[in-house]
């Protein structure tokens, strides 16, 4: 069988994906690709021999589809789920699920009315070979009870566009993710510090910011979120437990002596830092998709935790520096809770 994917929103991320798919993963073929700007849509979609339909909700209810890729602006993404979803079609959805915790809750109550999983959401740290080991590593109790976790999420530069709050809802949230993943364990409270900012950033933008997580275990986690660091991408991760650490390990790089010096490259952007865990994540929901089975990635649950912790991640740096308590409902026993 081979999975015929159709796609909304042919933007950059949209159209890396659309390479992915048709260049890097075996089982699958994009048959349509829509977008807000219908020229760009039909190039896109003429270079993989797709069709170009007028809207979402064309591209869903076509018979040419199996399975749905969203990677549309932010605030459509609800609706375009919401209707995979009726129309009973599996669909992965670039993160955020959604932007704001009332339309992440309308997707989980449609999804537990339908029955069965057909939503997975973008995060793709979870299939990062680092992570997973680090995973790994946990489960097994080998480093005793984790207590402390300290993090790093530096890029180089951001564009004027960027604002202080999306350091939380675009940046932080991969480490929110991972996190509750990592642990087993959900963030039940934030706090945003903000040390002394560079002179490196956009005069509106607060940076660096100390995000400051508690999880429902007692496990205290720091993250450094830092987007005009000027030296590169670099993504750090590190859990102490009570009988060791582990440290998530750095990419892959030869050491070059010269001149008096070793050195080692530092990457320069997310795309080359997960390459491979993006391959092995749409690699895993083609598969699923294939057999018919429901995603094995984050859910729609998990989505909607994401967004309740930025939100109230956002709350604190807007309230300089407030602890915030993280308004969460009960996890329903449909995404592996109890309520």
């Amino acid at each position: 069988m081979t999975v015929r994917v159709g796609v909304i929103g042919a933007g950059m991320i949209g159209q890396d994906h659309i390479r992915r798919l048709t260049d890097v993963i075996t089982g699958a073929r994009v048959t349509a690709v829509t977008d807000i700007d219908e020229a760009r849509a039909s190039e896109v979609a003429a270079r993989v021999d797709a069709t170009a339909l007028p809207t979402g909700t064309d591209l869903i209810n076509s018979p040419e589809v199996d399975a749905v890729l969203v990677t549309s602006w932010g605030p459509t993404h609800a609706e375009h789920v919401l209707n995979a979803i009726a129309a009973g079609k599996p669909v992965f959805c670039e993160k955020p699920l959604a932007t704001t915790a009332a339309d992440c809750l309308r997707i989980v109550e449609a999804e537990r009315a339908h029955g069965r999983r057909l939503v997975q959401v973008g995060f793709m740290r979870r299939f990062d070979a680092g992570y997973r080991q680090m995973k790994e590593v946990l489960t097994s109790g080998s480093i005793g009870t984790p207590l402390i976790v300290h993090c790093a999420h530096r890029n180089p530069t951001v564009p004027h566009s960027y604002t202080s709050q999306m350091a939380a809802q675009d940046t932080a949230v991969h480490e929110i993710d991972v996190l509750r993943w990592l642990l087993d364990d959900e963030i039940v409270s934030a706090q945003v510090l903000t040390p002394r900012a560079t002179s490196k950033r956009f005069d509106h933008l607060k940076d660096p910011q100390i995000m400051l997580f508690e999880t429902a275990n007692g496990i205290r986690i720091d993250l450094e979120v830092f987007v005009n660091c000027q030296y590169g991408y670099d993504i750090q991760c590190e859990t102490v437990g009570e009988d060791g650490l582990i440290r998530l390990p750095d990419p892959a790089a030869v050491g070059v002596r010269t001149a008096g010096r070793h050195a080692t490259a530092v990457l320069q952007d997310w795309k080359g830092r997960f390459a491979d865990a993006f391959d092995t994540e749409f690699r895993e929901w083609i598969a699923s998709v294939e057999a018919g089975a429901e995603p094995t990635g984050p859910s729609a649950w998990d989505g909607y935790a994401a967004t309740v912790i930025t939100d109230a991640t956002v709350r604190s740096l807007d309230s300089d520096g407030t602890l915030v308590t993280v308004d969460m409902k009960p996890r329903p026993a449909f995404y592996g809770g109890t309520a």
